[in-house]
């Protein structure tokens, strides 16, 4: 066990939603719609990882039918992109219907294939929003992407730790790609991205300085947790 948790546990389970909210009178509200997002990346090699996503809508029982006691799911895409790195360049794609409410709505899921070659960088939301946008794809998996592409950029990290540090994904022919950039470019991926990394923001500024950016929250408290010193975080990045 490990903080509360089994040691061979990948990722928790437990609902990400506070409890559900009472009314005036100290009951609980009614539900009526529950959507639910799950993204995960995985490692098919040293500059290739899958994202597979999945959206899924559903309704209460008794809501529909009075007579049915089961929750009633009304959509439920799934989504696989093959993602080349380091250019995060999409280079396979998989979508698959599980519930809809027409039958003519898998009809749309080969538009899809359309993402191919798009790089997940700046600019996609955009082109995003051109090719499957409104009436030109499925509002739910385009709902979906959108939600899966940052998840590409955090996997960038995630290679990083998996291949033991910060060297660059290796091509086929064993180069190294991205070669010369240097790991202490990787932080350039975030700028603009949200309020914290501003280009005239205090973190942007502070690496332009040539100061390292305080470690992050979540590795600073759990290196607390597991007794190590956070400031030997970026030693340990390395």
């Amino acid at each position: 066990m490990t903080n509360g948790h089994p040691s061979d546990v990948q990722f928790l389970g437990d609902s990400i939603l506070e409890a559900d909210p009472v009314g005036a009178d100290g009951a609980p509200l009614a539900p009526l719609h529950d959507r639910e997002y799950r993204v995960r990346a995985y490692r098919l090699a040293a500059d290739r990882v899958l994202l597979r996503g999945a959206v899924r809508d559903q309704k209460p029982p008794h809501l529909y039918f009075a007579e049915d006691d089961r929750p009633l799911t009304v959509h439920h895409m799934q989504l696989d992109l093959e993602v080349r790195y380091p250019d995060l360049e999409i280079v396979a794609v998989d979508v698959r219907f599980q519930a809809h409410p027409h039958q003519e709505c898998p009809s749309i899921v080969q538009h899809y294939q359309r993402l191919v070659g798009l790089s997940i960088a700046r600019g996609f939301a955009h082109r995003v929003r051109e090719l499957f946008g409104g009436p030109r794809a499925c509002t739910h998996t385009t709902a979906l992407l959108q939600a899966m592409a940052p998840v590409a950029v955090q996997t960038i990290w995630s290679l990083r730790a998996a291949d033991g540090g910060p060297g660059r994904a290796e091509s086929a022919d064993g180069s190294r790609r991205g070669e010369g950039e240097g790991s202490s470019d990787m932080w350039k991926m975030n700028v603009g991205s949200c309020h914290v990394w501003a280009e005239d923001g205090p973190a942007v500024g502070a690496i332009l300085a040539g100061r390292l950016p305080d470690p992050p929250e979540f590795a600073r408290e759990r290196m607390v947790e597991l007794g190590l010193d956070p400031e030997a975080f970026h030693r340990r990045m390395s």
